[in-house]
């Protein structure tokens, strides 16, 4: 399988016999990062380098350069800092430290090297891939992008830094790259687990909605091989294609339907949405916010989130959904929004990544 990205390049994703004994193998996990601190000049800095990213914003340096430069850093920063503020722990930031327990747990049931980068800030891709190619014996490097669904903006931008580290410090590993896993029966039993507890209390929600990162739908559009399919053909999700080993819009449709199927809800029960818009570009819709607005609206007063478009809570889950969707919810006649956690450090979850890395390639394309 391979994606292709702007530049025109192909990036295989290759494949490993299943079962094979690795001595040699580390892994590397990669989540999206976050600031050092929760201050303004740390948010700035991070901010900076995520925007920045050509796979992020999608436009020529000048103008991406214009825009970050003019329209962002001098106001944004002080806004984030204060959500990541209201998130803080005394471990720091929730996405590290969660990302942290999480790789502990996955190393006390295997001896394979592992480390945990990420995309934006620390610890980055570089120093963590650079002190695994020093292990004696290394000669492969697994690369586990942490997310479910493919996006150029996640899962690319990931695999080109780590190819790039590799050829500009000369390293001698070959880097292999985990696919997308949105719809591996393991991890959407990890993620039903995951929830139970929620679900079995089935007096605590009158609703629930799958609240998923937002793209603009240029990104989809620009995505799609075929140039005909995605976002351009009625119920585009639900026909098949070639389109959706790359479509995300198509890859959280089907990450809901697995889980409703083995959750066993209803169709009226529960709701698709997307979150986090950034800019005025048209991005994926409906919106979680109007989302939550109109359910309220219409007499629903309580609802559970999942936002399995992560898997480990951060900003957009902990502040963006669970104190401002909490608001927006109440503020509309809602009485309460309860989150269901990322799947974190659930003993599901770090048993079906054991098992991932041990027999690399159980998420098959």
């Amino acid at each position: 399988m391979s994606i292709t990205g702007l530049t025109g390049k192909k990036v295989i994703l290759r494949s490993l016999p299943v079962n094979r004994f690795m001595p040699n193998r580390a892994v590397l996990f990669a989540n999206l990062g976050s600031p050092d601190s929760p201050d303004i000049p740390a948010v700035r800095r991070y901010l900076n380098q995520f925007l920045m990213d050509p796979y992020v914003i999608q436009l020529p340096w000048l103008l991406r350069r214009l825009i970050v430069g003019l329209f962002v850093l001098p106001f944004r920063p002080k806004y984030s800092a204060e959500a990541y503020e209201s998130i803080w722990t005394d471990k720091g930031s929730p996405l590290i430290s969660l990302s942290m327990e999480l790789l502990d747990a996955v190393k006390r049931t295997t001896d394979i090297p592992l480390a945990m980068s990420m995309r934006y800030g620390n610890p980055s891709i570089e120093s963590e891939l650079l002190k695994l190619a020093k292990e004696p014996g290394i000669k492969e490097i697994l690369f586990v992008p942490m997310y479910p669904h493919y996006a150029e903006s996640t899962i690319t931008t990931s695999v080109k830094e780590a190819e790039r580290v590799v050829e500009n410090h000369g390293l001698n590993v070959k880097l292999q790259v985990m696919h997308p896993f949105y719809n591996h029966p393991d991890y959407i039993k990890a993620l039903v687990a995951s929830a139970e507890t929620h679900f079995a209390d089935t007096s605590a929600y009158d609703h629930v909605i799958f609240s998923y990162h937002g793209l603009p739908e240029l990104h989809i559009t620009k995505a799609d091989p075929t140039g005909s399919h995605c976002l351009k053909k009625e119920n585009c999700c639900q026909t098949p294609s070639p389109a959706h080993s790359i479509c995300y819009r198509h890859q959280v449709v089907e990450t809901t339907r697995l889980f409703v199927e083995q959750a066993g809800l209803r169709e009226d029960q529960y709701t698709l949405a997307f979150q986090s818009r950034l800019g005025r570009a048209k991005w994926l819709e409906p919106s979680t916010e109007d989302t939550l607005k109109k359910l309220a609206g219409s007499g629903v007063k309580k609802v559970l989130v999942l936002c399995p478009a992560f898997v480990t809570d951060c900003l957009e889950t902990l502040e963006e959904i669970e104190i401002q969707g909490a608001e927006v919810f109440e503020e509309a006649g809602g009485e309460s929004l309860t989150l269901v956690p990322c799947l974190n450090s659930h003993p599901d979850w770090v048993s079906v990544l054991t098992d991932w890395i041990k027999n690399y390639p159980s998420p098959a394309a």
